[in-house]
């Protein structure tokens, strides 16, 4: 490939490689539509202030988990008995399944695979609810809950919104989730992805779960404020499980550079509310500008993310490694999640220049495909399908 990238470190793990794996092969300066993040926040000011301070952060021992998580409940407005704080929301999957999963997990597919990896390699059983294709992969809570009791799953999970495909499910509908299924020994709420809904204005159930005897929310700070490096996450819950959240935790398991952005956020809300509505307007527009591109269907999304299907007999591998090695873009393919296949790529709404740069990229490979596949021809194919954009309700 050109720039020397190692198309083998996709084969390594069902996520893909890290932007520094990738830098290391030689890929260049790469325009990001796989880690979804937040383009817009932290601000350059914020990231100048941060940079004035790095030498102490990185010297200094940070406080313990329990002081930076009575700065972080003060912002949100939470009782801090409520939280327990922890070095990325992966490392709160992790503990969960080893203190809470005794048995069997209930878990929607196509989704965040460490729901699904997680509790396999500690030997439970999964039990995996195949979200359709024909129904826009639109989670039916009814036919979900009715799944729960006929497998007799023990624990039961909803990503709100779900990854990779955005869908969002009411905050009513949760709430209901939840309350029919009080008598499970953990109901989880995954909200990783809840800061980016616009169409409820208060979309998390965070508040609900505090109160409920057996229900977990969790939170990813890093999705929001765009900063997956510092690994910062959140679960609330009542005060008793939250309580033993935190005794299982190292004390100090956040660092330095996680507690010094808990306590800029206080002074950053007005940028971090305009990053979600710039976020929000991308959103809107790269859903439009790729729906224009032959052979790609466009899910609606609720999430920093667009799912897309490839259609004209794409492979996703293929054209996730043309754009890494001709365009230095970087995509998520789908083929090693569970309940997709490479015919689905996930893309990280960015803003509109690099939204142009990817959908050059795509129109290259068709056009290069397609001029192989009828070398004849000198002209591009005037019968590709219509494209199409799936505006299924929230």
């Amino acid at each position: 490939m050109r720039h020397g990238v190692d198309s083998g470190l996709f084969q390594q793990t069902a996520h893909s490689p890290s932007y520094f794996e990738l830098s290391r092969t030689g890929a260049g300066e790469l325009v990001d539509f796989c880690i979804p993040c937040n383009p817009y926040f932290p601000t350059p000011q914020m990231f100048e202030e941060l940079s004035k301070n790095l030498e102490a952060v990185l010297k200094f021992y940070p406080s313990d988990s329990s002081k930076i998580a009575a700065q972080l409940s003060t912002v949100l407005g939470l009782n801090p008995a409520t939280i327990a704080m922890s070095n990325g929301s992966t490392e709160l999957i992790t503990w969960m399944d080893h203190m809470w999963v005794h048995e069997s997990i209930a878990i929607p597919i196509p989704t965040f695979g460490r729901w699904t990896d997680q509790p396999m390699e500690s030997n439970k059983r999964v039990d995996m609810f195949l979200l359709q294709e024909s129904n826009n992969f639109e989670l039916d809570v009814d036919e979900y809950i009715k799944f729960i009791r006929a497998r007799g799953s023990k624990v039961a999970v909803i990503c709100n919104p779900n990854n990779p495909d955005g869908g969002y499910l009411p905050r009513r509908e949760i709430i209901r989730f939840m309350d029919e299924l009080s008598d499970l020994d953990l109901v989880v709420i995954d909200e990783s992805f809840i800061d980016f809904v616009e169409v409820e204005r208060i979309p998390s159930v965070a508040a609900e779960a505090s109160i409920r005897p057996n229900v977990v929310v969790l939170k990813s700070l890093g999705k929001n404020f765009g900063l997956h490096g510092i690994r910062f996450g959140y679960l609330v819950a009542n005060p008793g499980l939250a309580g033993k959240m935190r005794r299982i935790l190292p004390k100090w398991n956040l660092n330095s550079l996680a507690e010094t952005v808990v306590f800029m956020l206080a002074e950053h809300e007005g940028e971090y509310a305009e990053s979600l509505r710039l976020l929000s307007r991308d959103r809107y527009r790269m859903g439009m500008e790729l729906s224009r591109v032959p052979d790609l269907t466009v899910y609606s999304s609720q999430a920093n993310f667009l799912l897309v299907k490839l259609g004209g007999g794409i492979d996703g591998r293929e054209l996730r490694d043309h754009l890494l090695s001709r365009h230095q873009v970087f995509i998520r393919e789908c083929g090693n999640k569970l309940g997709m296949t490479s015919k689905f790529a996930r893309l990280v709404v960015r803003p509109e220049h690099d939204v142009e740069r990817l959908v050059e990229g795509i129109r290259d490979f068709t056009q290069a495909r397609w001029t192989s596949e009828h070398p004849s021809h000198s002209s591009h194919s005037s019968h590709s399908s219509e494209p199409s954009l799936l505006m299924h309700s929230a």
